[in-house]
C-alpha cells in the first residue's frame, strides 16, 4: 500500500504550537475571557490578541489501485496564545475577538467547501496544498483588514459592518460546517 500523509498547521502568529490546548470553533459556543490564558504583550497598544488557525491533515493510500483518501479540517483557537489586559476590555472587545476567531472558522469552510470538489486520486496532494495556501494567504489578509477597517475595534461603524459580514459568509457556507 503506497501511503502519504500531510499535516498543515498554521496559527496567525508566529511560533511553532505541539501538543497546545486548543479550542474547535463550535456553533452556539462564543469565546469568554477565561479562554485567553496568555500572558498580554505589554508592548503594544492592543488590549487583546486572538490566536486561531485552521487544521488540516490529510492521508492518501491506494490498495490494489482504489484510492483511499481521508482528511479534517478544523478551526482552532489557541487559548495559551490568546491574551487580554483586564483593566482594558469590555463585551465588545470579546465580541471583536470572535470574529477573528469567526473569520478562521469562515476559511476552514472555505477549504471544506474547495476539497469537498477534488477528485480523490493522486493528483489530491499537490492540489490540496495549493488550495489550503491560497485559504491561508486570503484568511490573513481578511483579519489584517478586518482589523484596519474597523482600526482594531475602534470605528464601531466598521466593526458592525464586518461582523453581519463574517455573519452572512458563514451562513452561507454552512454546508460545510
Amino acid at each position: 500500500m503506497n501511503k502519504w500523509f500531510l499535516l498543515v498547521f498554521l496559527i496567525t502568529s508566529l511560533g511553532f504550537v505541539s501538543e497546545e490546548e486548543k479550542i474547535v470553533w463550535q456553533e452556539g459556543r462564543k469565546l469568554t475571557w477565561a479562554d485567553f490564558k496568555g500572558t498580554p504583550n505589554r508592548g503594544n497598544d492592543f488590549v487583546a490578541s486572538t490566536n486561531s488557525g485552521v487544521l488540516f491533515s490529510f492521508s492518501y493510500g491506494e490498495r490494489n489501485g482504489v484510492p483511499d483518501l481521508s482528511y479534517s479540517i478544523s478551526a482552532n483557537f489557541y487559548p495559551d496564545l490568546s491574551w487580554y489586559k483586564v483593566d482594558r476590555v469590555s463585551p465588545y472587545i470579546l465580541a471583536h475577538e470572535q470574529a477573528h476567531f469567526d473569520i478562521t472558522e469562515l476559511h476552514a469552510r472555505k477549504l471544506r467547501k474547495a476539497l469537498s470538489q477534488l477528485p480523490h486520486n493522486r493528483e489530491f496532494k499537490d492540489k490540496a496544498s495549493t488550495i489550503y495556501n491560497d485559504m491561508e494567504a486570503a484568511r490573513r489578509e481578511m483579519q489584517k483588514q478586518y482589523d484596519a477597517d474597523s482600526d482594531h475595534s475602534n470605528i464601531k461603524e466598521a466593526e458592525y459592518q464586518w461582523r453581519a459580514f463574517i455573519q452572512q459568509e458563514l451562513e452561507a457556507l454552512s454546508a460545510w460546517k
